[in-house]
């Protein structure tokens, strides 16, 4: 991706970055709908429009700090409520909800990696002033969903694939773990800082991002 002046970024960022973050939150309410819990739909939390779901810090203003410094680009939306006692086989099933939020992220990058070739192929047909945003567009969406995911799946509570390791713990273990949550944004934002978060993250969202190229020929 050339080099864009931090407006051109923010355009370019900005429709990925809400997608991202709203229907990874819409597919925890509605893998938690699916297995019994009706909480996230009587509150309006499956909706699509993104003001449902934003949170000032989370989805505007990290991101956009991140964006302007050049670091790793993720950030949140308001947690969609999930009332535990609902779902039918709660320990099972709290690791499949953890779990809808990256899938729906797998899925949106593999959307974008689609549009992507799509860009490709206007682009070779001359239409370069559709396929030049649309590209630009699909990188920043594979790139963001492809961290989403790989993020969330860190074992870390609250992120999801805590959710995943505690339905797999005896209960006392779960929670035992469990009481990190308090001080999970804390660890999170201390190896964000330190560069440990980078260097865990970024092996892992290359290799995947290269796997997509690889599977479209791109």
């Amino acid at each position: 991706m050339p080099e864009f002046n931090l407006i051109q970024k923010l355009a370019v960022w900005a429709l990925p970055v809400l997608f991202a973050i709203t229907l990874h939150e819409v597919a925890h309410g509605w893998m938690a709908r699916r297995l019994g819990d009706p909480t996230a739909m009587m509150l309006g939390r499956l909706s699509l429009n993104p003001l449902r779901h934003i949170d000032p810090i989370g989805t505007v203003l990290v991101p956009a700090l991140l964006l302007a410094m050049g670091g790793v680009i993720f950030g949140w939306a308001k947690p969609v409520p999930v009332t535990w006692e609902n779902l039918r086989h709660p320990r099972r099933d709290m690791a499949l909800v953890g779990l809808a939020g990256p899938a729906a992220n797998l899925l949106m990058a593999v959307a974008w990696a689609l549009a992507l070739k799509v860009g490709f192929l206007l682009s070779a047909q001359g239409l370069s002033w559709v396929a030049r945003p649309l590209s630009y567009m699909a990188l920043a969406g594979i790139s963001i969903n492809v961290i989403l995911m790989v993020l969330n799946l860190l074992p870390l509570p609250p992120l999801d694939g805590s959710r995943v390791v505690a339905g797999f713990l005896p209960p006392r273990w779960a929670e035992a773990y469990g009481r990190i949550e308090p001080y999970g944004f804390l660890i999170l934002l201390a190896l964000l800082v330190t560069g440990v978060l980078g260097r865990i993250l970024w092996p892992m969202v290359q290799g995947l991002e290269g796997l997509f190229y690889r599977l479209l020929g791109l």
